[in-house]
């Protein structure tokens, strides 16, 4: 998944983070010492308008905010919090679940939320998670679907060629067999939901594709999401990860409206107005949050 910040990069992202780059944390210590909310974000769209929406939505009770977008690696972004570089993170319960825990095999929404608070290390905590999420998604053309295509049961034994990042086989490939009965015709190393997974289904080099449930070229292309009763890939709702201490009940508060206001559609309309329309990341933040009621 996209959103699954690799040893590698932190790695990356240790060795720029003191060369004056963007992840460059040094300094926004005294900042959050000093009482000013620091919002931090990883390095991708999605993650950069969410933090501006919850920086804007905490500026709204009054409190000294900033943003500190692109830092990087999941890695990196928890240790800021650690540390107190920063206050609070948009993050995805999955995801983060498996940072702390590695061997969890929690799938459901509900068991995957209620296992990451508990696995939470002291000093950290989240707060209510939204009904969005960014997830593991299999799509198919629309021809596809409409051949009766609906959900991933319907894909059958040795029937379509996969489109997927290299490490989707290793991960997936037994897995959807257990739980589905399905099998692919050939497994084709794409990349991680990037244009060549995109342009190879498009093309008919596939008949299947690993994409994310917010991203923009699955309504850009018509993609149909093909449904995973069975909770193949683990939930991946989007949540506020705070410092303890760093936000006030106040903050809180809001934080939960934004999340209440979340889905994934308007995620990914949001997104697509980033990637898509051009439009800067700070105009569409600001625009959602005059959407609620904060």
């Amino acid at each position: 998944m996209k959103r699954t910040l690799t040893a590698v990069a932190a790695v990356l992202a240790l060795a720029t983070a003191g060369c004056g780059s963007a992840e460059d944390l040094s300094g926004s210590g005294d900042q959050a010492a000093s009482g000013e909310i620091v919002v931090g974000s990883a390095d991708f769209t999605e993650n950069k308008i969410l933090a501006e929406i919850y920086a804007g939505a905490l500026k709204t009770t009054g409190a000294k905010v900033s943003v500190r977008s692109g830092i990087g690696a999941r890695e990196l972004v928890v240790q800021a919090l650690q540390d107190k570089s920063l206050a609070v993170v948009p993050e995805y319960t999955g995801n983060l679940l498996v940072h702390f825990d590695k061997a969890s095999t929690a799938s459901e929404a509900e068991e995957v939320y209620s296992a990451l608070k508990s696995e939470l290390p002291e000093g950290l905590e989240v707060l209510e998670k939204s009904a969005a999420e960014d997830k593991d998604v299999l799509v198919v053309t629309k021809e596809t679907a409409d051949s009766g295509v609906k959900s991933i049961a319907d894909l059958g034994e040795g029937k379509y060629v996969l489109g997927a990042a290299g490490e989707w086989a290793q991960r997936w490939e037994a897995k959807v067999k257990e739980l589905y009965g399905v099998t692919f015709k050939e497994i084709k190393t794409t990349d991680a939901g990037g244009p060549v997974t995109v342009d190879t289904l498009k093309d008919g080099g596939s008949q299947v594709a690993n994409l994310y449930t917010t991203q923009a070229d699955i309504a850009v292309n018509g993609f149909v999401q093909l449904e995973d009763p069975k909770s193949m890939y683990p939930a991946q709702n989007i949540l506020p990860l705070l410092r303890t201490g760093a936000v006030d009940d106040k903050g809180k508060a809001v934080l939960d409206k934004v999340s209440a206001g979340l889905t994934t559609e308007n995620v990914a309309e949001l997104v697509k107005k980033v990637d898509v329309d051009k439009e800067t990341v700070a105009n569409v933040a600001a625009e959602f949050l005059k959407t609620l009621s904060l």
